[in-house]
């Protein structure tokens, strides 16, 4: 009596072989693993590339004075003024705004009157500036560059008048600290360089699979056997998604016990990350079986998947905050599927975000997956 054919089993089988196939693939584990990994270790080690500081701009800072106008003119500052006061002030706790600033006027328009008919005795402005410790390069900075533009204004304003030294202060300078987690660089890149393992691993590994599978007669030869087709497609999902979990795994507990990433909620944190990865990894495999089935050949296969990567890796926040590109780049960058896996992967690990949490994120992810798959269906060629 012979025994009934499973599909399951041999759903599994080919799942196994394919895992042992990308696992003995030079090309696979540097794409998904290696290049990562430098990434990471390069930003760990380095601390990040060019500086930014981030400053928040409160609602009822007047912006016509002369120390703001001196801060507009500095390069090294970003100025965020589009967020309402509760959205900076959760910002700042997380680090993400480095200080928030608030100038007010005193009613004592002095600097403004001259000549003087008697020494004033009360400052013209009020600079409040709110640093915090999540952030204390970034506050730091910040502070020097302020007190310089605060001396030079004051110096200035010194030599125009009369150059007596019974004048106060050009503004009175107020400064309060709030504590918070200490936003790293690692921080920030780590979840991108894990989205761009995910990406290449799911466009690359599955495009080259499918094509080489088609060329090589293989899937032909599997139709002559009682497997499903299903068998096939769920067999070599299930390959990419084990090893790219062993990936994510292994990149995240690297930037956690090396460099001191984040994982607000420990083991939590961590399975929270790798459920992401895994429907990352879904998504961007849609876009994998596209590929596969518009090339035509192996060589082709390349450029084509780097239309569709390449943008998402410089576009999707992967290395800098895609608040950082000009205002007309930001649209397309919040429209990457990669920059929401991104954001959500940053979210759960820094912020102690639940997946709950993240819905808005998986919802765009969700869409991106019903648009790629059925053009994938449109486009998937067996034969």
């Amino acid at each position: 009596m012979t025994n009934k054919y499973s599909n399951i089993g041999a759903t599994l089988a080919i799942a196994k072989a394919s895992l042992k196939s990308i696992l003995r693939s030079p090309s696979a584990v540097i794409f998904s693993l290696a290049f990562p990994l430098i990434f990471i270790l390069v930003f760990g080690f380095i601390g990040g590339g060019g500086v930014t500081v981030d400053v928040g701009v409160a609602k009822t800072c007047d912006t016509v004075n002369p120390v703001y106008k001196a801060l507009e003119k500095v390069k090294l500052l970003k100025l965020i003024k589009d967020q309402s006061t509760a959205d900076m002030n959760a910002e700042l706790v997380k680090g993400s705004i480095d200080v928030i600033i608030d100038i007010r006027k005193t009613g004592n328009d002095w600097i403004l009157q001259p000549p003087l008919s008697a020494l004033p005795n009360k400052s013209p402005f009020i600079v409040n500036v709110q640093y915090t410790k999540a952030s204390i390069k970034g506050s730091s900075i910040f502070k020097t560059m302020l007190n310089n533009i605060l001396n030079d204004i004051e110096s200035g304003f010194r030599k125009k008048l009369s150059g007596k030294e019974e004048f106060p202060a050009f503004a009175e300078l107020k400064e309060t600290s709030i504590s918070g987690r200490e936003y790293k660089t690692i921080d920030f890149i780590l979840p991108g360089q894990l989205g761009f393992s995910l990406l290449s691993t799911g466009v690359f590994g599955t495009a080259f699979v499918f094509l080489s599978l088609r060329i090589t007669l293989v899937i032909k030869r599997f139709f002559a056997t009682p497997v499903k087709r299903y068998s096939i497609v769920i067999g070599e999902a299930l390959a990419r998604i084990t090893f790219s979990l062993m990936g994510a795994l292994f990149i995240i507990l690297i930037g956690h016990f090396a460099f001191g990433f984040t994982l607000i909620h420990g083991f939590v944190t961590v399975i929270n990350m790798l459920i992401l990865s895994v429907i990352g990894i879904i998504v961007f495999m849609g876009f994998g079986f596209t590929v596969s089935g518009i090339a035509k050949t192996e060589s082709t296969v390349p450029p084509i998947a780097n239309i569709i990567t390449l943008p998402q890796f410089l576009l999707s926040g992967t290395f800098f905050s895609i608040n950082a590109f000009p205002k007309w780049l930001q649209p397309i960058s919040r429209a990457l599927p990669l920059t929401y896996l991104n954001d959500a992967m940053r979210k759960v690990a820094f912020e102690g975000a639940g997946l709950f949490d993240v819905t808005h994120q998986l919802l765009i992810l969700l869409i991106w997956g019903i648009v790629i798959y059925t053009i994938a269906v449109k486009t998937f060629k067996w034969e």
